[in-house]
Parts: structure tokens; sequence; C-alpha cells
């Protein structure tokens, strides 16, 4: 077979060497002397056994690989004393001729055997040529009939069925036994379940379009829509439970999950924005609505490879890793698993109106981020900063208790995270492990007022921890869970005496506040059903969802689900 191997490769010789010998108009005698000479050992040119001899030769040139083959294989090129090749000067037909006689003499001659080996294997060589062939009829169909010669379209369409149920004696406005507001007051559990305790169907479908004009570049456009809006697995859905001092207001659903984040209405641009590299470096991206993690260098977490609840895809820090979604910009650097990330987005960019929206504005409900990280093939720990203005927030719905989220947007935050996680070489009974956790001040901008009082300030704290198993009872099959408490207020400031407040002073308000915490469960069994399908069972338990609205009475919430992912 060794013979056969060889004749396969005679064509390609040459095949490399006929287009030299075409465009040949002059005949070179000196060059044809120097190149017949090989053969007899003369010092004319000097022969070579490794490509990096010649110095005028690089990897990114179009023959190098041939040139490199014919070198190692047999042998039978040849360059000049000083050491160069001279690939770009024109090589006449008596040069080409010359080579080629100096390269058979290296490859093993036709003989009665080879030319049985060639009739031998008539039929399936003919075979592979149909093949070929066909494939190559095949590849110019789909170019001529493909959507774009830039642009690549991926997808990823999710269902989800389940259900939740609320418990606990827990009544409206209970903990404000002094409020008149407390009349005709309902158990809360009573309320969510009346407004959200129905099994659900919901959707959410994205489709990307990545163009790349450079190879390095992205262009991504996505579209989306979805109906999650009205769901307890949504954002901004009402459990119906009045809140004691807004009385014509309702607190929202606290158990978003991950797929519904920033779902939008009807179908909907979420994503468009452009980032390339600057260097060998850097990377900078840019775009109209463009979301905060799409311009770190490093997500700070292994956790989850299937997302459940939101809060839980936030490293522990939704203060720090707000995923603010808007018109905004960003740059990285990273080298040798180091980087530093940078980058600014305003939700509301696109409005002309400074108090409403703009840049850089009171209006814009803007973040800016800094994130130092370091990132190993199996380990990483990161740090960042985020300056979050009024209106955005220091934590977004689901992803804190409702104070948390109220006293974040009643002014300018400060906001850090730590985060960390390892995961294992080889899959087993080891899981990965992400922890993070977030620190949140927020300082009152002037005249804001929380529950009749004036609000100064708050601190809330958030953290979390994951772990996840791969291949689980079967290849592909994941699993995890995982535990942590979601924003929740450690302590606040507040300052007057309205006389309509539920606490006989602002001091005796802080102290019932500061009792925010509450805890979240998930657990999850992720079956890959095939490379683009995975069906995931799941479970989840929030043990005091509306955190210091239940003071020293009960509310909870328990919640099960299946969600099936497509991706094409």
């Amino acid at each position: 077979m060794k013979l056969f191997k060889q004749l396969l490769v005679a064509p390609a010789a040459l095949g490399l060497l006929a287009p030299m010998a075409a465009g040949a108009t002059e005949v070179n005698v000196a060059g044809v002397s120097d190149y017949a000479s090989v053969s007899h050992g003369t010092a004319a040119v000097d022969q070579v056994t490794s490509i990096t001899q010649f110095s005028d030769v690089y990897p990114n040139d179009w023959a190098y690989q041939a040139l490199s083959n014919l070198i190692e294989r047999y042998g039978c090129v040849a360059g000049y004393p000083n050491g160069t090749y001279r690939g770009n000067r024109a090589m006449t037909r008596f040069e080409a001729a010359a080579l080629l006689n100096a390269c058979l003499d290296r490859v093993t001659e036709v003989t009665d055997e080879l030319k049985r080996l060639m009739k031998e294997f008539e039929k399936e060589l003919a075979i592979v040529k149909g093949r070929v062939d066909g494939l190559e009829a095949r590849v110019g169909e789909l170019e001529a009939t493909q959507f774009s010669t830039t642009t690549k379209m991926k997808g990823n369409t999710t269902f989800v069925i389940g259900a939740n149920s609320y418990g606990g004696d827990a009544n409206e406005f209970g903990q404000f036994g002094s409020n008149p507001a407390v009349n005709n007051s309902k158990k809360m559990a009573d309320l969510a379940n009346a407004n959200l305790g129905a099994v659900t169907f919901n959707y959410d479908i994205k489709i990307d379009f990545d163009t790349s004009f450079t190879g390095k570049d992205l262009l991504r456009t996505r579209l989306r829509a979805g109906n999650f809006d009205t769901s307890a697995f949504g954002f901004g859905a009402s459990t119906g439970i009045r809140s004691p001092f807004y009385k014509t207001s309702t607190y929202s659903t606290a158990s978003g999950l991950e797929v519904a984040f920033e779902e939008g209405d009807g179908l909907n641009i979420d994503r468009i924005f452009y980032q390339f590299p600057l260097g060998s470096s850097f990377t900078v991206t840019a775009g109209g609505k463009v979301r905060q993690d799409d311009m770190l260098a490093v997500w700070p977490s292994a956790y989850p490879s299937d997302t459940i609840l939101d809060y839980f895809t936030y490293a522990g820090a939704p203060g720090a890793y707000s995923l603010n979604l808007g018109s905004g910009a960003g740059v990285w650097w990273s080298n040798d698993g180091f980087s530093i990330s940078a980058n600014y987005v305003s939700t509301n960019g696109s409005e002309g109106n400074p108090k409403k929206g703009g840049i850089a504005t009171n209006g814009a409900s803007g973040t800016g981020t800094v994130q130092l990280a370091y990132a190993d093939s199996s380990w990483g720990i990161a740090a960042a900063y985020t300056y979050s203005s009024k209106k955005w927030g220091a934590v977004y719905e689901s992803t804190g208790t409702p104070l948390a989220t109220e006293a974040g947007k009643l002014g300018n935050s400060n906001n850090v995270g730590l985060s960390a996680w390892w995961q294992p070489e080889d899959s087993g009974f080891i899981p990965s492990i992400s922890a993070g956790w977030g620190l949140s001040s927020t300082t009152g901008a002037d005249g804001s007022t929380l529950f009749d009082y004036e609000f100064d300030s708050a601190t809330s704290q958030s953290w979390y921890v994951g772990l996840q198993w791969s291949d689980v009872f079967l290849k592909g099959n994941n699993a995890g869970m995982a535990v942590g408490q979601q924003a929740f207020v450690t302590s606040i400031a507040l300052t007057g005496d309205p006389g309509t407040a539920a606490w006989s002073s602002s001091s005796n308000a802080e102290d019932n506040l500061a009792r925010d915490g509450q805890y979240a469960w998930e657990f999850w069994y992720q079956f890959q059903v095939t490379d683009n399908i995975s069906v995931t069972p799941a479970l989840f338990y929030l043990s005091r969802p509306l955190g210091s609205a239940t003071q020293n009475e009960s509310f909870n919430q328990f919640g099960g689900l299946v969600k099936t992912s497509f991706r094409f």
C-alpha cells in the first residue's frame, strides 16, 4: 500500500508544478542547470531537508504546505546558496521539467506491480471520484442558494410548562396592625394562588443573525418573542397582594425564569451590536441594544448549563452584574488568563428628552461597570464594580426582595461583586462549584420617599452557591442545584414622622424593614435527548419571597416545571 499512496501523491506534485510552468515564456538556462545539478550533487544550489531552512518562505504563504510535503517526503526541492527559495520568481517550462525530473528520481517508478494495484482498485477509485464530484455539485448548489456568504443564523426555542403553589399564614398588611389599610385584608397565599396558581404553558424564541466581515469581528442581530409576561415564571405579573402604603399597587412575582428575562413585548429586536478585535489583546463592543455581559471578557460562573430561576444566573451579585440592556459600548483587555473589562449601558439611550433618557443623563437609567478577572481552563475568580444611576435600581425584579428592588430605584447605587468557580477535569461524582457574593449601597436622591418617610440610604446583600454534575447516569445529561439569598436589605436609614405610618418612629421602621432576608433553592436534571433538544424538569422553593412584608408571619412559594429547549 506504500506504493499506492505514493501514486496518489504524484498527481498532487504535478498539480503544483503545472500552474507555475504554464505562465513561463522564457528559458533560463542557468536555472535549468541549477535544478538539474541537484541530482548530481553539485553546489550550484543547496539541497534542503526542512522548509524552515528557507528564509523567505512563511507559514501564511499559499503553497507553504505543498512545498513542505515535497521537501519532507521526497527531498527533491533545492534552494539557493544564500538560503532563499525565491518562490515568487517566474519559472520556465525547462526549469519545471528539471524540478519534476528530480522529484521523479525520488519516487518509485511506475512498475508492473503499481499498474496492477491501479487496476485492482480501479472500481474503488471510480467510486471515490464519483462521490467527490457529487459533493462538489452539492456544495455549488448550497453556495448558490445560501442566505448569505457572511451571515450565519442560529436559534433557540424554549417551552415551559409548570405551576406554582403559595402557602403560609400571613395576612395582607398583617404586620402593619395600626395602619387603617388592614381593613378587608386577605391571606397572602390565597391572593397569590388566585392570581398566579394556574398551570401555564409559555414559550420564548430567540433567533440570532451573526455576521462576520473579517472572520474575527461579529455583528449580532437577535430577534425575540415570547409570552411569559402574565405568568408566575415571568417578570412583573401581579400576585394580587397589595402594598400597605401604595394601596393602588401590588407586589410582583419573585420567581421569574432566566428564559423570560428582558423578553419584551411581541416580536422585538433584543440585540444589535458590533464587536471587533483591536490589536492582539483588546476587544471593542458597541451597539444600539447591547447587554452588560456582552461586553465582559469573563462570565464568572460555571453554573448552570441549563438555567431555571433568573436569580441564579447573576454570579451571586445582581447589583454588580446587572445585565442592563440598552445603548452602550465597552472594551476589554485579556492576556494569559488575566482580563480587565469596562463598559457603559443606558437603558433609555434612544430617548431624546434628557429627563427621560439619553446617554449619561439623569433619565438614562445607566450602569457603568469595571471587572477584573482571571480565568484558567478549570477555575477562575472575578471582582466587579458597577455604578447604577437612579431609576435603574441596584437590583432587578426577581433578583431581590420588593424592598431591595424599590429602595435601589430611589437614588444612585454603588455595587460590588466577588465570584469564583471551579470545575473538575473529568465528569463524575465531584461537581463543579460556583459561588458569589454581592453588596449594594444606595444613597437617596433629593425628595425621595419610602413608605411615607424620607429615604436617606439602604444597604443590601446577596449570595449563592451552585453545584453542577456532568454526564449524570448518561453521557451528556447534567444535574444541578443552587441555594442562596436574593438581594435583601440589611440596613436602611429613614427620616421624618409623617403620622400615617404603621411604625411608631422612623427608627422603629428601620428595625422592621431590615428583617428582609429570605432563601431560594432550585434543583434540576437535564436530559440531552439529541444534540439539539434537551428536556429539563426542575423544582424550586422560595422561603419568603416578599421579605420584610411578612415580618413574623409566613409566606412561601413552591414551583415545578418542565423546560424543553430546541436549538437550531
